[in-house]
């Protein structure tokens, strides 16, 4: 009645994505600064609540391409 499937555990080149998001945040002295600021926010905050958009973005993006991938097997 109720079959269960394994997930597939293969590695997608979607994961890759992942490394975008990994590289915007994983160097602070990148972002470690004030100027640009955006409507009166430090840059150093703004920049971070927009990795975390981009990073959700990304992630629906992955989420969506390997659960709907064709499965092999």
């Amino acid at each position: 009645m109720n079959e269960r499937r394994d997930p597939d555990t293969g590695w997608s080149w979607w994961y890759l994505l992942f490394l975008i998001q990994l590289a915007a945040v994983v160097w602070p002295a990148f972002y470690n600064k004030i100027e640009p600021t955006f409507i009166g926010i430090p840059f150093f905050y703004w920049y971070q609540l927009l990795c975390v958009i981009i990073g959700a973005v990304l992630t629906a993006i992955v989420y969506f391409a390997v659960a709907h991938a064709p499965r092999s097997g």
